[in-house]
This record gives structure tokens, C-alpha cells and sequence, in this order.
């Protein structure tokens, strides 16, 4: 029992540093040598968890969007909010963090569609996986908001979701640029309450 625990919590801080030195040095910009000797590691060791790099970029990716959903989750469960309220009040949460953390990184996913999303299959296959699970968590609350009456439903709650999606993208992208939240600010505020207002 006591070894099973041991090689969770050391297959989840290989991912941990995964994740943290992907998102600033690129899928390419790391090697596997870099994340074992940050974690203590031995090489040998690694393969206990993981066939390959790939293998371990694919987890890293599953690994990475699995917070944001439970923390949009937690929004969304929130009894006082309504679901306009509570997908403002995520996005406003991510961007205060953004802002702390010094606009670097950006999102994982973005960075990766754009280096190997087209050039590892098994990673490809993180990658939508990972979009679709974050694309129907927002679909699920932009839903509970058109029953609410807050937004508009000539529209489809999973197109919504999907043109919410690829914006925060690109206003990941803009914001790295302008080292600023503006982009971020302005993207989820015109859409959440403005364009997908009933």
C-alpha cells in the first residue's frame, strides 16, 4: 500500500514539474534529463511511469486542465451565484492570477497546439480531449445561464462554449505580447456580458 502511494505522489510531481516547465520552455525546450533532476528522479526510474516523453507530454496535458475544470466546477456549484455570475467571477480568478503570476506561461494547450499539436499524435489526442472536456464544463454553465434567462439562445450553449474557448486563446496569446490583462479582461466581459447577453 505504503509503495502504491509512493509512486502516485511521485508520478504526480513528475507531472507537476511537467507541467510548470512545458508551459515556460515549450514541449522542445525541455528535456526529460531537466524535469528528473528537478524532481530527484532517477532516469531509469521514469519508465516505471511513462513509455516515453510523449507518452509523458500527453499525461502532462490531461494533467494541466484537470484544476481549471474543478475550479470552474466550484464556480459553477456555487449556491449564491448565478451561472453569468459565476463564469464571470472564474474568469476574473484566473486573470487575478495571471496578473501574479507576471503574464508568463500563457496556457499550456494554446503553446502545445502550436508546437506539436500537428507533429505527435498522442499528444494531438491530449489536446482535443483536454479542449473538449474544458469546452463542455463551459457548456454546461453557459446552458444553466440561457434556462436562467441570462443568456441569449438563439445561439447553442456549445457554439457559445467554443467561441469562449478559442477567444481566451487568443487573448492568452495577446496578453503574453502586451505583458498586460486587458486582453483577458475584455475578452470575457464582451462575451459574458455583452455578446451572450439574452
Amino acid at each position: 500500500m505504503m509503495k502504491t502511494a509512493t509512486k502516485h505522489i511521485t508520478r504526480e510531481k513528475l507531472l507537476d514539474q511537467g507541467v510548470a516547465m512545458f508551459t515556460e520552455h515549450g514541449y522542445h525546450g525541455v528535456g526529460l534529463q531537466d524535469i528528473l533532476k528537478s524532481v530527484g528522479v532517477p532516469k531509469g526510474s521514469f519508465y516505471n511511469y511513462f513509455a516515453s516523453k510523449e507518452e509523458f507530454g500527453a499525461a502532462s496535458i490531461g494533467h494541466y486542465i484537470e484544476p481549471f475544470i474543478k475550479l470552474l466546477d466550484q464556480w459553477l456549484k456555487r449556491p449564491d451565484l448565478n451561472a453569468a455570475a459565476a463564469l464571470e467571477g472564474y474568469f476574473a480568478e484566473l486573470t487575478n492570477e495571471i496578473e501574479r503570476q507576471g503574464f508568463v506561461g500563457g496556457c499550456l494547450l494554446g503553446n502545445l497546439i502550436g508546437e506539436i499539436g500537428d507533429t505527435s499524435e498522442i499528444c494531438h489526442v491530449a489536446l482535443s480531449n483536454a479542449l473538449h472536456l474544458y469546452r463542455d464544463k463551459l457548456k454546461e454553465g453557459l446552458e444553466r445561464g440561457q434556462r436562467e434567462g441570462q443568456f441569449r439562445t438563439d445561439k447553442s450553449a456549445e457554439a457559445m462554449a467554443d467561441f469562449l474557448s478559442d477567444a481566451w486563446q487568443g487573448a492568452l496569446l495577446r496578453m503574453k505580447i502586451e505583458q498586460s490583462s486587458a486582453p483577458l479582461t475584455a475578452c470575457y466581459k464582451n462575451l459574458l456580458l455583452d455578446y451572450f447577453k439574452a
